[in-house]
């Protein structure tokens, strides 16, 4: 019988006579062995299988069941949407229950009927694929929201994971972070993500628009209200109706601005310059800034009703130099976009370059690194990009050390994640590279960043 291509079947089965009848079996699949949970992990990582059969007894302790839920739980750690089947004994349905509890797709119990075995495999297989072409169809309708921002650091990665947590809600988010880390790419990305995604993102910079401006900017305003006003015209916040509308540099919002936006926050309702009705609004407010508004409330130059209204929801965006190997990630990404908008051809970023970016502590922080980058594209002569091409002019790199913590174990995590992620930006997220300038196996890498939890 013809194997089915692109349908691998990972046997894991300690007993080698039973391993040969299970692959003979089930010889309609693809099928790849394993006898232990090393190995079986070493063929999940190189097949990425869509069903897995498991014994629960494996080696070393095969009387035991321990190396059995470990393995289900790494597998299901590595690939959630892997199908597991669990072989038991015929009086273990104890152990068959918890495993389908902890995630396992069936149980089957040992001797097992080869017609029954491969049915339940089968049906596994058009769950998987199921499952695969729903994600495909549901990317297709619905892009990643988050899919303009590179980042390796697990810090950065919570907070993407919390921008998708609360696009659904109509929660007020606040971005706290310095200038240049992303704030408006995160808000623009909580818009996609949210149910008004189909609305408009309007931004609006409050220090950047004069004070007897900002009002008509963001309320609108009626023909007649003021000298030059001919004709009726809506504000950014009527305009952003049924969507999303950012308020960057909330803090600079000047004092008696801040209770008209009050208002606005609790009725929903706003009056134009120079109106008398008031106009329902429905729209999001995700606002950003630099400053410490608690610090601002304190002193008097912030509300704190208003502080409060703007606070529901808090997400501190962590500075470039406090993400290990994003610098020289972005900076590669950089380097691929700006060559292309420069009609540069194909560029790379050379060794002494991506050292001199991993060096800078990067004050501006990506919005300085893509002013950069975009510089030693346009001023090198070949199509490497070096370190003088990057103009730097040196000054400390952030301080590495991080004593307040004496736990050795802690410690040593911390250094191995920061190396790991150093060597992924370096070699531009090549796993097999990055093991080679570490000095390590593949599989090792892989476990270091499974055990860190690093994606």
């Amino acid at each position: 019988m013809t194997s089915d291509p692109g349908r691998t079947l990972l046997i894991v089965e300690d007993d080698l006579a039973l391993q040969k009848q299970i692959k003979w079996s089930l010889d309609r699949f693809e099928s790849v062995t394993a006898n232990d949970r090393e190995s079986a992990l070493v063929q999940m990582r190189r097949f990425n299988p869509g069903v897995v059969t498991m014994d629960l007894g494996l080696p070393p302790d095969a009387d035991s069941v321990s190396e059995g839920f470990q393995l289900l739980e790494r597998i299901l750690a590595l690939d959630g949407d892997t199908k597991v089947i669990v072989l038991t004994g015929q009086n273990d349905h104890a152990n068959a229950l918890r495993a389908v509890s902890l995630g396992a797709y069936d149980f089957f119990a040992k001797p097992f009927e080869p017609d029954l075995l491969n049915l339940t495999v089968e049906r596994a297989f058009k769950v998987f694929e199921l499952q695969k072409e729903n994600r495909r169809l549901q990317a297709l309708h619905q892009p990643d929201a988050l899919s303009g921002l590179i980042t390796r650091d697990p810090e950065m990665l919570r907070v993407c994971r919390m921008v998708e947590k609360v696009a659904a809600s109509n929660a007020t988010v606040m971005l706290l972070g310095e200038s240049g880390t992303g704030k408006e790419v995160l808000a623009n990305g909580l818009h996609q993500a949210s149910p008004r995604r189909a609305g408009k993102f309007v931004a609006i910079n409050c220090a950047a628009i004069p004070e007897n401006l900002l009002e008509s900017e963001l309320f609108g305003y009626e023909k007649g209200a003021f000298t030059g006003a001919a004709k009726t015209t809506p504000g950014r916040i009527e305009t952003a109706n049924g969507g999303t509308l950012m308020l960057d540099e909330i803090g600079d919002l000047p004092f008696p601005l801040q209770s008209k936006l009050l208002r606005f926050l609790q009725e929903r309702v706003i009056e134009r310059v120079g109106g008398r009705s008031e106009i329902p609004v429905d729209v999001r407010i995700v606002c950003a800034t630099h400053q410490d508004l608690t610090a601002l409330t304190k002193e008097g130059r912030f509300r704190e009703d208003l502080y409060y209204r703007l606070a529901e929801i808090v997400i501190e965006i962590p500075p470039l130099r406090a993400r290990p190997g994003d610098a020289a990630l972005l900076a590669h990404a950089f380097v691929r976009r700006f060559a292309q908008e420069q009609n540069r051809g194909s560029m790379l970023l050379g060794e002494d370059a991506a050292k001199a970016i991993e060096a800078h502590a990067w004050p501006g922080n990506v919005r300085e690194l893509a002013s950069c980058i975009r510089r030693a594209v346009i001023m090198a002569d070949g199509n490497q990009i070096a370190a003088r091409d990057l103009g730097l002019k040196g000054g400390a790199a952030a301080d590495d050390a991080d004593m307040s913590s004496f736990d050795l174990r802690l410690a040593r995590e911390a250094a191995e994640r920061k190396t790991i992620l150093a060597a992924l930006g370096r070699v531009n997220g090549n796993i097999v590279k990055a093991a080679d300038l570490l000095g390590v196996s593949r599989p090792t890498l892989y476990d270091l960043m499974n055990r860190l939890g690093l994606k």
